[in-house]
């Protein structure tokens, strides 16, 4: 299996990003395609120590990157030889297995659509990150691409969420959630209340397990496996729960370092609060899936260090392993609505 990994993106490129692939080739045994500024890449190859593994790593130029700043829209046809550009177009000319980028999420979205292309038939690929539950991990889908959705966007986000619970996550029967600011079937907006109905169908049939409704405090909470919402409120979401971990941590360090009573009691539970900080550390993730995409394409953390890239590349190899996409495929004709615009 070969993974494909732009070298260039996210803020602790390309230093990082070489050192998580070399920690994932030696743990993993995967093979590994670096696109990137070739001299920068092979310097950092060169500081890891990589010699030996020459057979496992190859590096492709590419002498443009994406900033944060390029319009997302846009930039992968000004910029056709970034590396985020050339990598996704290696993966489309099947030259590997699957995709990591920690650049702007923007336009790996764009480009993943437009140089990879989306599996037919669905109308727009997902942003679904896994989050803690105290369970296998919830997901949320989607997260921030589609900021405007139709009812048809939620019940393929919620087929596509399912698949991937399923085969990545090792639920038998997720549980399917549309999050809303009530449990009743009356609340929300349009979309809300449409989407409801579709997915009330779908569970209906059979083909999903559609647990109706789901406020937002209910979800860290292991009541469901797989939340459906509009990019908008779904970033929001994702955005609070992030902010919230950081908050808790910076308190729980402020309690146990206040005096030397603090510190003992802090020694005591030092394994359970190492096991806490871990649950809640989106590096031990270290990515998220775009769903939809014909090929698997993961973006990374744009602050990912060498642990998160590892990661990625682990999710990575899931996906290939597990072949979501060939069951979207297979479940399309259950994913649409005939008056869907």
């Amino acid at each position: 299996m070969r993974i494909i990994i732009d070298a260039m993106g996210g803020d602790n490129a390309p230093a990082e990003i070489v050192k998580g692939a070399v920690e994932a080739i030696r743990e993993f045994g995967v093979s590994v395609t670096l696109v990137g500024k070739e001299t920068e890449v092979l310097s950092c190859l060169k500081n890891e120590g990589a010699e030996d593994l020459s057979e496992k790593i190859s590096v492709v130029n590419a002498t443009e990157v994406v900033s944060m700043e390029d319009d997302p829209t846009t930039v992968l046809r000004a910029k056709k030889d970034s590396s985020m550009a050339v990598a996704l177009k290696l993966l489309k000319d099947g030259e590997g297995d699957a995709c990591i980028s920690a650049g702007s999420t923007g336009a790996l979205l764009t480009g993943a659509t437009l140089i990879v292309k989306r599996v037919s038939g669905i109308r727009r690929a997902a942003l679904a990150p896994v989050l803690p539950n105290g369970g296998r991990g919830v997901m949320l889908i989607d997260c921030g691409a589609n900021v405007d959705c139709t009812p048809e966007y939620l019940l393929q986000f919620a087929f596509m969420g399912s698949f991937y619970s399923k085969k990545i996550l090792g639920c038998q029967n997720p549980r399917i959630g549309l999050l809303n600011v009530g449990t009743e079937e009356t609340k929300g907006g349009d979309l809300q209340i449409e989407a409801f109905k579709e997915l009330k169908a779908a569970g209906d049939a059979g083909h999903i397990n559609f647990i109706g409704n789901v406020e937002a405090k209910d979800v860290l909470l292991n009541t469901v496996d797989v939340v459906v919402t509009d990019g908008f409120s779904g970033n929001i979401m994702l955005k609070t729960i992030e902010g919230t971990g950081k908050f808790i941590m910076n308190n729980l360090k402020d309690i146990f370092t206040a005096n030397r009573r603090s510190m003992l009691a802090a020694l005591a539970m030092k394994k359970r609060l190492g096991e806490f900080k871990k649950k809640i550390d989106p590096s031990e993730v270290g990515g998220t899936s775009l769903l939809g995409i014909s090929k698997p394409v993961i973006k990374a953390h744009g602050s990912s260090d060498s642990r998160a890239l590892k990661n990625a590349v682990l999710q990575a190899i899931n996906c290939v392993n597990t072949d979501v996409s060939s069951e979207i495929v297979k479940n399309i004709q259950l994913m649409t609505i005939s008056k869907a615009e």
